[in-house]
């Protein structure tokens, strides 16, 4: 009788941590499948402006010798940016060049990355978003600061920055 006390003691408790941990153990399954699908194909991710046209802007001159890492999509200040792809947000905040940015970890575990923001939605890091959320509001923030309202859009890789342009639909 003692031996059966004890199994069910030790299976309430596995019972107990599994139900404790289970949602920590659906995001790290979610990420695994995540990472583990292709990256996307060219010509298969929407336009993060929809309406908006498509300028390749992939590789143009910026200050200090650097090169343009994305593409500048240029539309009405506040308008919404949707999110091109499905997947977990790995970053909100502030830097020199982007100003207000999101990063959002996609399929095959390319970081896609919204730049120039004027605000930003209700979204916290580590949220799980699908394509066609709203990432942010199109903006000059950082050194776009006082240059037409648009959108950086850029694309990373394990290999670095990727040319967005031929994945997007116009």
């Amino acid at each position: 009788m003692r031996r059966f006390f004890r199994l069910v003691l030790v299976l309430a408790v596995l019972a107990g941590a599994v139900y404790l941990a289970w949602p920590t153990l659906q995001r790290v399954w979610r990420y695994v499948e995540l990472t583990a699908e292709p990256a996307p194909a060219a010509g298969t991710l929407p336009n993060p402006l929809p309406g908006q046209s498509l300028t390749d802007t992939w590789g143009a001159a910026r200050s200090q010798g650097r090169r343009h890492e994305g593409i500048d999509i240029f539309a009405r200040r506040g308008t919404p940016i949707r999110a091109t792809t499905r997947g977990f947000v790995l970053n909100i905040g502030e830097n020199r060049l982007g100003g207000r940015t999101v990063m959002v970890l996609g399929p095959g575990g390319q970081r896609h990355y919204y730049a120039h923001l004027e605000r930003y939605p209700d979204l916290a890091e580590g949220d799980w978003i699908e394509a066609g959320t709203v990432v942010g509001y199109v903006g000059d923030s950082g050194n776009a600061q006082g240059t037409p309202p648009h959108l950086h859009y850029g694309i990373y890789a394990g290999g670095g920055a990727i040319n967005p342009y031929p994945f997007l639909q116009e």
